[in-house]
């Protein structure tokens, strides 16, 4: 596959390369950092298909690297390890066959020292490159860079949603990172911020970075809604529980009712019930519930379950982005190091707070592509498009993603039984 086949002519960034090797350089070391707290046998266990060992996630964002800039950049390229573009491929069909999903945690071989060595090898050779005075050779591959360091950034986010669900299968409730106990605060009743739609634009434009699926921007009709002021908290989601929210039909998709049966669904993950009342199985550790603090973890089939009883509705995508054009971008990302969303902090009665960080916010529309929507072309067309079907669309970011990857167009997508994120709610009408 030749280098033209990644990229297009008007994505060529004006940027000098060095500054991509700095940039290089601080979300490597990030990941590392994100690793700190963890042993060797924390980094080896896949606690269910949809996760992956720690130890993976190291090794594919390295491979991306090594794949689509090194060896398309460098002739004469060698690889680190041959049987490596196998073993961490994760979903290129194009350029190989990759070792199945599910069977990601029976390798014990390689070892974590032999991650790490890989990273290192892996990381010369990018800042080599990157910092080479050859700029005709190293330009037309920036933008593949770019996109190498935000699928890095969203695979630090996964390697701290799956390192919870390892941790929350051991009974002895591992912590990853300690953190203070705080009160959970009074907050007021949730409120409406009004929005009188007509003609939106919606989708990415511009030369900073997004991702395929983002663009075009494009013309939508919405018709007059109201959005809610801040994230549903774990106290309204209980009152959801008491009424037997989880025991009524009528209150459910069929197929998220068909899920409730078979998974025997009673609470969102991750939620215990204790003696002394409900607990919360987090990144540090097993906590008593805080009432105040976002409801998360749930699924889409959840999500619209508690809006209907609600008597309300989730958001479409196009809603919550024609809202959120004029917020800024702040929120509880994963610099806060909190990986937990905790309880409003601005609130207003006619504001819309919580937009960004915490929670993804579950969106009433499905993934798919926007009117004109062109995939790229070769390889890295596979990274978004081939999953246009059966997944819906969450927006905002998270307590676990890094604030410089989110954007107000960001498209996130997951199956709608997914739990393991962490995933909340945002309602409409």
């Amino acid at each position: 596959m030749a280098v033209d086949d990644l990229i297009r002519e008007e994505d060529v960034p004006a940027v000098p390369a060095e500054e991509y090797a700095s940039r290089h350089s601080d979300v490597r070391k990030l990941t590392e950092r994100l690793c700190e707290p963890l042993c060797p046998e924390d980094c080896v266990i896949q606690s269910m298909p949809d996760t992956s060992p720690t130890r993976w996630h190291l090794a594919h964002v390295t491979w991306f690297f090594e794949t689509f800039v090194l060896s398309k950049g460098l002739q004469g390229y060698t690889p680190f390890r041959a049987d490596f573009s196998y073993l961490f491929n994760s979903y290129y069909n194009s350029i190989g066959q990759p070792f199945a999903r599910p069977n990601r945690g029976l390798l014990s071989r390689p070892t974590m020292e032999e991650i790490f060595e890989y990273r290192r090898a892996v990381d010369q050779r990018m800042q080599e490159f990157l910092r080479e005075s050859d700029l005709d050779r190293v330009a037309p591959l920036l933008p593949v860079v770019e996109i190498g360091l935000h699928h890095e950034q969203q695979h630090q986010e996964l390697l701290l949603t799956d390192i919870k669900h390892v941790f929350s299968c051991n009974p002895l409730y591992p912590t990853y990172r300690e953190r203070s106990t705080q009160a959970s605060p009074e907050i007021s009743p949730l409120s409406w911020s009004s929005n009188e739609g007509g003609i939106g634009w919606i989708g990415h434009e511009g030369s900073d970075f997004a991702f395929d699926n983002e663009s075009p921007r494009h013309k939508v009709w919405l018709d007059p809604f109201l959005l809610a002021n801040r994230l549903s908290t774990n106290e309204e989601y209980l009152r959801f529980i008491e009424d037997d929210g989880y025991a009524r039909p009528e209150l459910w998709l069929s197929a998220g009712w068909n899920q409730v049966c078979e998974q025997g669904w009673t609470s969102p993950l991750y939620w215990i019930k204790q003696d002394d009342g409900w607990s919360n199985f987090t990144l540090s550790g097993l906590r008593s519930m805080a009432p105040s603090e976002p409801v998360c973890h749930i699924s889409f089939f959840e999500a619209d379950a508690f809006a209907r009883w609600s008597k309300a509705r989730l958001p479409t995508e196009h809603e919550w982005e024609s809202a959120a054009q004029n917020l800024k971008i702040q929120g509880k990302f994963v610099e806060e190091s909190a990986f937990h969303p905790l309880p409003i902090s601005d609130e207003a009665d006619d504001r819309l707070s919580q937009m960004f960080g915490d929670v993804w916010e579950w969106t009433a529309s499905d993934y798919s592509a926007y009117p004109g929507y062109q995939p790229l072309e070769g390889a890295l067309g596979e990274y978004n498009g081939k999953f246009m079907c059966n997944q819906y669309v969450l927006r905002g970011g998270s307590c676990v993603t890094p604030k410089s990857h989110i954007r107000r167009t960001y498209r996130n997508f997951f199956p709608t039984e997914s739990r393991w994120q962490f995933s909340g709610i945002r309602l409409a009408r």
